[in-house]
C-alpha cells in the first residue's frame, strides 16, 4: 500500500467538491455512468439540446391528449426514445390510446365523439394523425345526430301529431269528412 501525503487546505465542502469535479473533468477520461464520455463537443451539445426540446414538446403533447380524454383514455402515454450523445434517453414520439368506439345509444355516441374530438385536438399543435382522429369523431357525431333525428321523426309519426305532418290544405280534415265549398 502506497500512501502519499498532501498538504491540508481548508475549503468549504461544496467548493472542494466542485473544484475536484472540475479537475477530474479536465484530466479524467473516464466514462459517464451510462457509457458515454463526460465531455461533449459543440455538435453533440447542440444535439442534446435539440433532443431535450423535442422531449418536452412530445411529453406536453401527449399529456394534453390524456387530460382531455378523461375516461376514454385506455392507458397512459407511451413514448419512443432516442439515446442522446450524453447517454440519456429522450422521448421523440408518443401516443395515447383512446377508446373510439361508439356508445350504446346515439346520445352516448354524441358525448363520446365530442370527447374524442376534444382529446385529438387538445395539443397546441395537433399532428396529422390527431386531425384524422378528430375528423372520424366528427363523422361519428354526424351519424349519431342523424340517428337521433330519425328516432324523433318516428316518434312524431307514431304519435300522429297533425301539426308536424307535411302541409296540405286538406290536412286538417279527416278521411270520410265532407267538404263544402262555396263560391
Amino acid at each position: 500500500m502506497n500512501i502519499t501525503a498532501t498538504p491540508h487546505v481548508h475549503m468549504p465542502v461544496a467548493t472542494a467538491w466542485r473544484a475536484g469535479q472540475q479537475d477530474k473533468a479536465e484530466t479524467d477520461t473516464d466514462s459517464h455512468p451510462l457509457g458515454k464520455p463526460l465531455g461533449l463537443n459543440e455538435e453533440e451539445q447542440a444535439k442534446v439540446e435539440k433532443l431535450k426540446s423535442r422531449d418536452r414538446e412530445v411529453r406536453a403533447h401527449e399529456q394534453a391528449h390524456l387530460a382531455a380524454a378523461g375516461g376514454l383514455a385506455m392507458s397512459g402515454a407511451t413514448y419512443s426514445y432516442e439515446r442522446g450523445p450524453d447517454g440519456v434517453q429522450y422521448a421523440t414520439g408518443g401516443e395515447v390510446k383512446i377508446d373510439t368506439s361508439p356508445g350504446s345509444t346515439p346520445e352516448e355516441t354524441l358525448r363520446r365523439a365530442s370527447i374524442i374530438r376534444a382529446a385529438a385536438m387538445a395539443p397546441a399543435e395537433p399532428s396529422s394523425q390527431d386531425r384524422s382522429v378528430a375528423a372520424s369523431a366528427s363523422k361519428m357525431e354526424a351519424k349519431a345526430r342523424a340517428e337521433l333525428a330519425t328516432q324523433d321523426n318516428e316518434k312524431v309519426q307514431s304519435a300522429g301529431n297533425p301539426a308536424t305532418r307535411a302541409y296540405s290544405p286538406l290536412a286538417r280534415f279527416e278521411p270520410g269528412q265532407q267538404l263544402s265549398i262555396r263560391a
